[in-house]
Formats: C-alpha cells, structure tokens, sequence
C-alpha cells in the first residue's frame, strides 16, 4: 500500500469521492453520508440550493437561474469550491462540529488508479478546505479490494473490477499490492450514453435524464444475456414533434447497442491477465473476479463476464460502498498489516 496503515489510523474521516455518489465515514461513528455528487445553485445569488438526492431530482426540471452541477467527474475533483461547499452540506453541522475538535484533523481519500499529480491535488485541496490538517490518499482498488473482504495481504492473487461511473479499473492484488493493473475510461455513463444514441437513432425517442437507469432495470436480471424479456416498453419525447411518446423496444438491439463500452471493459480485463504472472493467474483460475461499484448492479453484467472470461464472477454483498467500508475498516484498525521480517544472516 502507498500509505501505511498506521498513518491512516491517525485519521479521523475517510472520503470517497465518486463521479455518481460521494460517500464519507466517520471514525467511531460509521457511514454518515452516501449522497449523489450533485449541486443546485441559484446563478443569481450563488446560493447553494441544494445538494445529494434533492439536487439530482432536480436536474433537467430546473428554471434558467438555477443550475444543476456535478463538482466530480471520473473520480476527480473539476471544481474545488463546490465540491468543498457540497460536502460541508453533506455532512452537516453537527457532523462538522464533531470533527473539528481535533486540533489536528486527518483525512483519508479514495483516488483512482494512476491518477495525476493535479488530480491528487485537487482532492487534498478540497478536504484541506474542510479543515483537514493532513491527507492520505489511498488507491480505490485497495480500499475497494479491503471493503469487500479480499485477503490483500496475503501471497495469492485477488482479482478485483471496480465498476464506476466514469471509468472501470480492474487489478490483480498480491501481498497488500497491485501487481497489475488497468483503468478504462468507460463505467455506467457509457452505458447510459449508448442507450440514449441507440433511442434516439432508431426510434426518434429522446428520453428523459432520470429514465436510463430504470430502462436498463427493465431488462431484468438477465438483462445482458438472451433470457431477459423480448420486448420493454419506454417512455420519452418524440424527436421531431417535442409531443409524449411510447415505444416497444426490442430488448435484443438494446443489448448489442451497449456491447462496445462492455467490449471495452472485456480488453481491458485480457490485457490485466495478460502482464499478470502466470503462477498468480493460476490462483485466478479458483478465486475468480470480485465486482464492485454500482455499475456492478447492472442487470447481467456479471453472467456476461463470466461467460467471456471462463472464470469466476461474483458481485460483492455491498458493491456500491465498498471502498468506503474499506477506508473505514483501515481508519478503525481492523486490517492487521502483513510483516516480513528479514532472515538473519
């Protein structure tokens, strides 16, 4: 790990900054917020309206003053200032004034995977605007690998797929480090964006911002394999009229519209597998890959893995917060780390 698990026993909340959700744990007092990455703001007065659940209800039905925004994008902070504003009110002031009677407040933060000095950057700048001292920045796949339960410090191969948003990383853990790994800019966005083109291409149907996620619902569990439902119906706006319209969408077309992202995601897993030595690909073989993030709820997704892969897919308990539980776990001391100690001569 590139933070020791004593520095981050010294800390007294962890963050998790995602592109969809943000989620913060509370040292002693567990997961206190698990809200949308979402702002409204009145771009009159520069109030803050609204933030979390409230605030993504409210995207595309807002009046011109007011504007919905999004202050992370793929993991990564894009406006410093209302990320900090958005989280001061997450958290709340009772939760902030807990927090700061530590003269000395430490934060921990989730990162993505290889991500840039100016990315890094911008989360320790964010959380240091929350009265944060001291930041540590852990890798997601770690903490993401620690929350579902992975034995990440042992000397055998865990594979793990974080599923998000804006980009999907995949890794192969060894002895508390990534042995190999790979970040692929495509995650449930993409998802919802070829569905979105799929529509409004071959049925002249836009839909609604709120409607992707419940339309890829609508294809049941076995909704990226053959034995979902034929046919689904969908509500939206005709394109060239503006009016209400239904149409029958054949489930099949909406499954070969969303295969280039999942194709994407797929190399990605071959070309991980492929650097990985060949006696920790072995253990792969049993153990299988862990998937994690929200977009790991998408109906079918796992099946289609497995049946591409010819390994084990599971899907975590609680995919969706799984690098949070596993700041937590690191912040309350519950990980023992692994200690080698040298031969004597």
């Amino acid at each position: 790990m590139t933070v020791s698990l004593e520095q981050l026993r010294r800390c007294h909340f962890a963050v998790d900054l995602g592109a969809a959700r943000t989620r913060v744990y509370v040292k002693g007092a567990g997961l206190v917020v698990d809200q949308p990455s979402v702002a409204a703001v009145n771009t009159r007065s520069g109030a803050l309206i609204a933030v979390g659940e409230f605030a993504e209800k409210m995207m595309g039905r807002t009046p011109g003053y007011i504007r919905v925004v999004r202050p992370i994008s793929g993991g990564t902070v894009v406006d410093i200032e209302m990320a900090q504003r958005m989280l001061r009110q997450l958290l709340g002031d009772k939760t902030r004034r807990a927090l700061r009677r530590n003269l000395r407040l430490r934060a921990a933060a989730c990162t993505p995977h290889d991500a840039d000095p100016l990315a890094q950057r911008a989360t320790i700048e964010t959380l240091v605007g929350l009265g944060a001292r001291k930041v540590e920045l852990v890798d997601t796949l770690i903490a993401a690998a620690v929350g579902c339960g992975l034995p990440v410090e042992r000397p055998e191969a865990t594979m793990i797929m974080v599923c998000g948003a804006a980009a999907t990383q995949v890794a192969v853990l060894s002895l508390g480090s990534i042995v190999t790994a790979e970040r692929i800019p495509v995650g449930g966005e993409a998802v919802d964006h070829a569905i979105v083109q799929h529509l409004r291409h071959e049925h002249e149907l836009m839909l609604p911002s709120q409607s992707v996620r419940p339309l890829q619902l609508a294809l049941s569990g076995n909704g990226l394999t053959p034995h979902g439902p034929a046919v689904t119906e969908i509500h939206g706006r005709d394109v060239a009229t503006g009016l209400a319209r239904s149409v029958r969408v054949d489930t099949a077309a909406v499954r070969d519209a969303i295969q280039t992202p999942l194709t994407a995601v797929l190399d990605g897993i071959g070309k991980v597998l492929r650097d990985c030595p060949p006696d920790l690909v072995a253990d792969l073989a049993d153990s299988g890959i862990i998937m994690v993030g929200g977009s790991a709820l998408l109906p079918g997704f796992d099946e289609m893995l497995r049946e591409a892969t010819g390994m084990p897919v599971h899907i975590a308990e609680r995919p969706d917060i799984c690098a949070a539980q596993g700041l937590g776990a690191m912040l309350e001391g519950r990980i023992e780390p692994l200690v080698l100690n040298p031969l004597a001569a």
